[in-house]
């Protein structure tokens, strides 16, 4: 049977990650230990946190996904089975920043919440303009040569950016990103493809998309006329009113029927197939939410398939 395990660094994930930001929001410990569960079940390994989640929910100080994950892995003794990924330098209201202090604080408090003494891939959540690339990157290089982190990487840089820190890791032989976590899927292209898909490409970085189905959009749940019940209804049902959003749900509806797929298996399939994707990023607040983002694994579009999706999408 063929590996279908994808590289990141010298990590070796799943072709799904697995997004944590629905643990102690939309899911409570009970519902998120049952995903987690089903998903390691069937051969994942690749779950996607971050110290922020989900402090953007009253009463919620952030964390609170690390810490379910964190009882997840001391109830179930499975943490070597897992690469785990998480970020640092977002909060809310305020941004926290990308200063060497708020770094070393961060990866601590992750730590401690995920109840491990290691990350295998540790984000810059959102960059930090006002930090110098050597701050950063240095603070990061520390942690890897401390053991506390495996690999390194970036989500919400821009192309210069991110070229830069890459270039001041090379000269100094510092710890490099080695993956990128933009925002990009079917009905938004442009917020990854272009200098940014360019300079991962360029210097070997995978990418993990995130927002891979548009919160939710590319599931084919919105449809004119219909009402969701779903804390990001609003910013998906958006995507309705633009004729992209409408030609990309028909060239789904096209393409899921000729497989007798769901319509999110095939959104996933596409963004799979892109230059420089290692694994699209999606979550689920239920294991039947989790079956048609698990089945993105045996899923091979034809070329006619991918020129089609890509062509509605433009």
């Amino acid at each position: 049977m063929a590996d279908i395990h994808k590289k990141i660094g010298n990590l070796s994930v799943h072709p799904l990650a697995l997004g944590g930001n629905v643990f102690g929001w939309t899911a409570d410990e009970a519902e998120s230990f049952a995903v987690l569960d089903a998903y390691a079940a069937a051969g994942g390994n690749f779950i996607d946190t971050a110290d922020v989640y989900s402090a953007w929910v009253p009463g919620n100080e952030g964390g609170e996904s690390e810490t379910v994950i964190g009882n997840w892995f001391a109830s179930r003794g499975n943490r070597a089975d897992i690469v785990l990924a998480t970020k640092v330098g977002a909060g809310v209201p305020e941004p926290r920043g990308l200063r060497a202090s708020v770094i070393k604080a961060g990866v601590e408090e992750s730590l401690r919440r995920l109840r491990t003494d290691y990350i295998d891939l540790y984000y810059t959540h959102y960059d930090d303009p006002s930090v110098p690339v050597e701050e950063f990157i240095t603070a990061l290089d520390a942690l890897v040569k401390e053991g506390k982190v495996r690999e390194i990487a970036a989500s919400n840089i821009t192309p210069e950016r991110l070229q830069e820190s890459l270039e001041f890791s090379e000269a100094s032989g510092l710890a490099k990103y080695v993956a990128i976590q933009p925002h990009y899927n079917l009905v938004s292209r442009d917020t990854y493809e272009g200098d940014l898909a360019a300079v991962a490409e360029k210097h070997g970085l995978a990418a993990v998309p995130y927002f891979a189905l548009a919160k939710g959009f590319l599931t084919g749940k919105y449809r004119p006329g219909t009402t969701v019940d779903s804390a990001r209804a609003e910013g998906a049902a958006e995507y309705l009113q633009t004729d992209r959003g409408r030609r990309v749900l028909t060239a789904l509806d096209e393409v899921a029927a000729a497989h007798e797929a769901e319509l999110a298996t095939v959104a996933l399939a596409w963004l799979a197939a892109q230059p420089t994707v290692a694994t699209p990023l999606a979550s689920a607040r239920t294991v039947q939410q989790l079956k048609p983002l698990l089945a993105v694994v045996d899923l091979k579009l034809t070329d006619a398939e991918l020129k089609r999706l890509t062509e509605a999408s433009a």
